[in-house]
């Protein structure tokens, strides 16, 4: 058997009006087939939803990373600023710029008797 163009050209317009109708597949008779067809698109459908969300709780991890960096930082600077102002040094002089007469004390304090 010889092909031709003809025949070639007569099978393509019947596939694609096959396709077209929605009869390719039963005319390939894969129909006995089907339940695997729909296992497989299931299985690819799950694989790529998994994989999405996969991808959307390493973003949100990143995120979190990089705020989690931001806040420790923060927290270092506050936490300077803080070992900064409780020095005897500092709190004198602050309170000589806000115009306190409080001191250091110039004796040790008296105790009551109980």
């Amino acid at each position: 058997m010889t092909w031709k163009f003809s025949d070639l050209a007569r099978l393509l317009k019947n596939s694609l009006v096959a396709v077209l109708k929605g009869e390719f597949l039963l005319r390939l008779n894969v129909g006995r087939y089907f339940v695997h067809v729909m296992y497989t698109f299931l299985l690819f459908g799950l694989i790529i939803w998994l994989s999405l969300m996969t991808e959307s709780t390493m973003a949100k991890v990143e995120q979190a990373k990089a705020e989690l960096k931001e806040l420790e930082i923060e927290n270092a600077e506050l936490t300077y600023e803080a070992a900064k102002a409780e020095r005897r040094t500092t709190v004198e002089a602050r309170l000589t710029e806000l115009g306190s007469k409080v001191g250091e004390p110039e004796k040790p304090a008296t105790r009551l008797a109980e």
